[in-house]
């Protein structure tokens, strides 16, 4: 497995947190793995054999470009052979405007826009391992396209509030970061990203908890609880559980074992 992460350009940091590039060998046969939910949106590009979602017990191939919106519990994909993807990962806030794209509540979400474009070049570096160019030009479509990219300074200060504090300011102080009534925030927030501000933010802290209980499965989670603003431990399994399906306990005795398991259980899109 290779993953490697690029910073955007200043001009686009208000609406994209980092452009990333994965590749797995998975086999000849269909294997399977699991997306967990966090606090972003990604548009996927994907290169190889092709990639599918299970829904309603079957799978679904899914196009390239497609978008990975939030998600409220775990989703899981299918690939094999070698599989390659070019991601964006953008602030749910901001991705709907980013595409000019009315928003919704979609976890995964198939769109046409002229963004697919650039799909064939993309395959040509990818093959090519031209990794570096690959990132570099889908960077560049949207600095072409950013003139029209409109930044809401109300759900920017929203948004950097949100992410210094891991989700864990009350909505009351998300609103007077960003000089808003909650009411207005929450009009504005949820007509951009398609959730409220205690979905994202919910969403931010599982993240954080996820993470760390990935990097560190010993973790105590009663310091985590108290540590993200949690009311106890049993607050924060609940939460935990809500979104992955599983315990907290559970997930760490999966780190645990070792990144040997991450082909069959793998933890995608992990920020250390």
């Amino acid at each position: 497995m290779q993953h490697q992460e690029f910073e955007p350009p200043e001009e686009l940091r208000d609406a994209i947190k980092c452009f990333w590039y994965d590749r797995r060998d998975l086999g000849e046969l269909p294997s399977s793995f699991e997306v967990q939910p966090d606090g972003y949106a990604e548009i996927i590009f994907h290169f190889g054999s092709g990639c599918s979602i299970l829904h309603n017990g079957a799978l679904q191939p899914l196009p390239s470009p497609f978008m990975m919106g939030l998600l409220n519990q775990p989703a899981h994909f299918s690939a094999k052979n070698r599989f390659e993807i070019i991601g964006i990962r953008c602030y749910p806030w901001a991705v709907f405007d980013l595409l000019g794209l009315p928003p919704d509540k979609d976890g995964v979400r198939v769109f046409e826009h002229p963004i697919a474009q650039v799909q064939p070049r993309l395959e040509k570096l990818i093959y090519a391992g031209r990794i570096h160019e690959a990132v570099a030009e889908v960077t560049q479509y949207f600095m072409d396209d950013q003139l029209r990219i409109t930044t809401n300074s109300m759900l920017f200060k929203a948004g950097v509030a949100m992410r210094e504090t891991n989700g864990t300011m009350p909505v009351s102080k998300v609103a007077e970061a960003a000089h808003a009534t909650v009411r207005t925030l929450e009009r504005n927030f949820k007509q951009s990203a398609g959730y409220t501000v205690k979905d994202v933010s919910g969403l931010m802290r599982f993240e954080q908890v996820r993470n760390h209980l990935w990097q560190y499965p010993n973790a105590s989670l009663a310091g985590l609880a108290h540590e993200l603003g949690y009311t106890d431990q049993s607050h924060l399994s609940r939460e935990f559980k809500r979104y992955s399906g599983t315990t907290p306990a559970a997930f760490a005795r999966i780190a645990k074992k070792g990144k040997q398991s991450i082909s069959t259980y793998f933890v995608a899109f992990v920020q250390a």
